[in-house]
């Protein structure tokens, strides 16, 4: 009965992926990203090191130091905010959803994840910059923003914003059963090279899923201020050590970095089925996969991290947006660049297929590279990749409910949102014993209907974001013009006297 449930789901699903990731929203994501690059003036590469003058750099010179925390407004730190946004991106779509990319896809597939990026840079730009604009402030100091916020107060559409809401709410749900399920796989993976064949493979998995379920909890009970600093703890730590491990991996085989590069842009604009060990594939799927997955690993578009975008304590929106420029740069251009060049330094394409499983391929590459040290290592690496990516994605649900349900009294509001957790927390466990393949096809779908309502609002509001960009940059320059701060008048005039009062930390 189970399996029959499945194969019904794994249809209808079907049908709508292939709806929603069609050309015209590839078309949409894309024609936004040049939109907005037009409007800004292409921020993404003339305030490019602006943007990690300004956020990553004076971060690391920071750490340690101790600051005072703003007593009127609930919020997290620009290094929180920017560490639970990235570990809602960065998770096993970096390593796991790029090897899955190119075994389904081509080599190919990874030009496109580039050009999503490129474009997604001032995507996430915008959508950080709208977020903390039009985010608002409850009695308690909380401050809360969102596509569902600048939809619903920016574009005056109140039921998009709706549809946003509810569309965040499913993808946070997919994206939780993802990770879950490539921590599962990996560590079943791990756990029968390490005692042999004797277990069943899926009552492990299932353990392993209550396990991170039950650790997951106890975070997501902590809202926002644990998520961050949990976050703002492990994500540095699991980059700097993937960073180095692909590195390694990829200067042994440093022979075969021109091949890789050849292969990924020769294949980029391959109208014919892909040759060799590849299933083939046509242009149309080279590319559609390509920009799922990417949209998928840096989320620009989705209008996801912005939400811990607009948590932040920074009173300029500008200056949150910059954090997002380098937040896909990184996730992108960095973690998912060096996961394809290990991957393809590592295999002959020829000796690959289109089902193959990604999450396993993923281990043997890095244990091909370090032994057993790589297969300790990799489980290590993924299961944090993907635990931050479910506790970020926890907190997007949670806002999304808390918007969707405002109309309902406080009380009841709240009784909602703990039924969404512990909902959130069963499907952790769940999910964990899922095909692969269906839970990558559902979270796909979700995150193509998220974006549709955030993309057309960028759009609608582009104007908007260049107007607030240029006020923020004319401000730079000495010139005097009213800060725009925020949409409302009030909290406009509150996050001026921050600013005049040289906090440095609200700037």
């Amino acid at each position: 009965m189970w399996e029959s449930i499945l194969s019904g789901i794994e249809s209808v699903n079907n049908t709508l992926n292939g709806i929603v990731w069609g050309w015209p929203v590839i078309i949409l994501i894309l024609g936004t990203g040049l939109l907005l690059t037009i409007r800004t003036r292409g921020l993404q590469v003339r305030r490019f090191g602006e943007s990690l003058n300004t956020t990553i750099v004076p971060t690391i010179k920071s750490l340690g130091k101790k600051k005072q925390k703003d007593g009127r407004v609930n919020s997290i730190s620009q290094f929180e905010a920017f560490s639970t946004a990235i570990s809602g991106t960065v998770g096993t779509g970096n390593i796991v959803g790029v090897v899955a990319a190119i075994l389904t896809g081509g080599p190919g597939a990874v030009f496109w994840m580039w050009i999503s990026a490129f474009f997604g840079m001032v995507t996430n730009y915008s959508e950080n910059v709208l977020g903390l604009y039009f985010r608002k402030k409850d009695k308690d100091g909380n401050l809360a923003g969102g596509a569902f916020y600048y939809i619903a107060y920016g574009l005056k559409w109140k039921w998009l914003a709706y549809l946003a809401a509810l569309f965040c709410m499913l993808a946070a749900v997919g994206m939780s059963g993802v990770q879950t399920n490539k921590i599962s796989g990996a560590l079943a993976e791990t756990f029968s090279r390490v005692t042999g064949a004797g277990t069943n493979p899926e009552t492990v998995k299932l353990i392993i899923g209550i396990i991170v379920a039950v650790i997951a909890a106890v975070i997501i009970i902590g809202g926002i201020k644990r998520i961050g600093k949990v976050a703002s703890m492990l994500v540095p730590f699991m980059s700097l050590l993937f960073i180095i491990l692909a590195l390694i991996a990829i200067g042994t085989h440093y022979y075969r970095i021109p091949e890789a590069f050849g292969l990924i842009f020769s294949k980029a604009f391959n109208f014919n089925a892909v040759g060799g060990g590849l299933l083939g594939y046509t242009f149309a799927t080279v590319i559609k996969k390509g920009m799922a997955r990417g949209v998928f690993s840096n989320e620009a578009g989705l209008g996801s991290s912005v939400i811990a975008h607009s948590a932040s304590e920074t009173r300029e929106p500008v200056k949150q947006g910059l954090w997002g420029v380098f937040e896909v740069f990184f996730d992108t251009f960095i973690i998912c660049t060096l996961t394809a060049l290990m991957f393809l330094t590592t295999y002959d394409i020829t000796t690959l297929s289109a089902d193959m499983e990604d999450s396993v391929m993923s281990m043997t590459m890095f244990s091909n590279n370090f032994g057993g040290f790589g297969t300790a290592t990799f489980s290590i690496i993924l299961p944090l990749f993907a635990f931050t990516t479910i506790i970020a994605w926890s907190y997007y649900g949670e806002k999304a409910v808390e918007f969707f349900f405002g109309w309902t009294k406080e009380k009841t509001r709240k009784y909602i949102v703990i039924i969404f957790k512990v909902i959130y927390v069963l499907l952790i466990a769940v999910s964990a014993t899922i095909h692969s393949e269906l839970v990558w096809a559902i979270d796909d779908t979700f995150n193509g209907l998220m974006a549709i309502p955030n993309l057309i609002c960028l759009i609608a509001l582009s104007g908007l974001v260049a107007k607030i960009t240029k006020n923020y940059f004319d401000r730079k320059k000495g010139i005097k013009v009213e800060p725009m701060l925020s949409a409302y008048p009030d909290m406009n005039e509150e996050f001026k006297q921050d600013i005049m009062s040289g906090d440095s930390e609200m700037q």
